[in-house]
Order: C-alpha cells, then structure tokens, then sequence
C-alpha cells in the first residue's frame, strides 16, 4: 500500500475568507482504500464550469458555505482556491472553526467513471472520476487533505515569491514546522 511521502504544502485562509489547500492528493491512499491517480480530474474539470462545484460543509447539499475561484491538478493533487461567503451564517461559524483549528478538512464528492483495484493490496486506482463537490469537513477520509494554518496578514510581502516559487513556500513550512 502507497502513501504519499509528501505531506501537502501549508494551506492558508487569508482574512478575507479565501481558503486554498489540496483537496486530493495523488498516489495517497485514504481511509476508503482508494488512491487517486495523477489525471483523475482533468476531464471533469474541462466538462465542468467551475460555479458547478459547489462548497459545502461536511457534503451537506444543504449547507453551501463559499465559491471555488480555482481548481487545478498540478504534480501533487488537486489544488482548490475559494471563498467562504461572510454572508452565510455556516461560513462565518466555520471561518471562525478554521481559524481555531476544530475543523480543518478538505474532502472531494464525486462520482467514479474510471477505476481499478489492485489485487494484491485491494487499494482502487481512481483514473478518471467525475467531481460534483469538495467540502470542508471535520474529519477527512485523506488525512493529508487538512487546511493548516490561517494567514493572518492581508497582504503577504513575500506573495510575489511563493507565487513564483510554491515550492519554497513548501520547504519554508516544513523548517517552521515543529514536528
């Protein structure tokens, strides 16, 4: 059974409510015995307008607390950027959560289109799924899918750098890391 060696790069949830992190990893496997596959996404990320994916909290159809402004696969899994909607009672309660630390998870809904299970580990490659929601949620089946730090800065003047170079922003977290 694969797991990732990587743990993800710090995420962060800016004052303004925008939060970004990884939703998925890739070669990670979670709690269901399933490992998403680098590609997983692409297909359903053309054929869907992003405003189709919706925000919610802990996959409640009934509790849409934000909007995705990104969503993109890069080398370690799906990367999301959104904004949770100060408006929304639940997204106040939550911004407020995420900022303590009680609910730190990021989880993808979505329906399987292409898979298939190793038999020896059991593990279920998901090769293409078709994504309908991500959510923040308490508990996470990817453990690695955690939003983990809040930025406390409005505007961070090293930005320009970790935009430029997020792989810095990566090593620059793991050596402030006390673990």
């Amino acid at each position: 059974m694969h797991t990732s060696p990587i743990a993800p790069p710090r995420a962060a949830i800016a004052d303004d409510g925008t939060v970004e992190g990884y939703a998925s990893l890739f070669g990670a496997v979670d709690q269901a015995n399933d490992m998403v596959m680098p590609g997983a996404f692409a297909a359903s990320l053309r054929a869907r307008d992003i405003r189709r994916v919706p925000m919610l909290f802990q996959h409640d159809p009934a509790e849409p607390v934000g909007v995705w402004l990104a969503l993109e696969e890069d080398w370690l899994g799906l990367r999301v950027r959104g904004r949770l909607i100060p408006e929304v009672v639940r997204a106040r309660e939550l911004l407020a959560l995420l900022r303590a630390g009680g609910a730190d998870g990021l989880s993808i809904g979505f329906r399987t289109v292409k898979a298939r299970i190793d038999g020896k580990t059991r593990v279920r490659r998901l090769h293409q799924v078709d994504l309908w929601e991500i959510s923040l949620v308490t508990f996470p089946l990817l453990a690695g899918a955690r939003v983990h730090a809040v930025k406390r800065a409005r505007h961070d003047p090293d930005e320009r750098l970790w935009r430029k170079h997020p792989r810095l922003r990566f090593a620059m977290s793991r050596a402030a890391s006390p673990h």
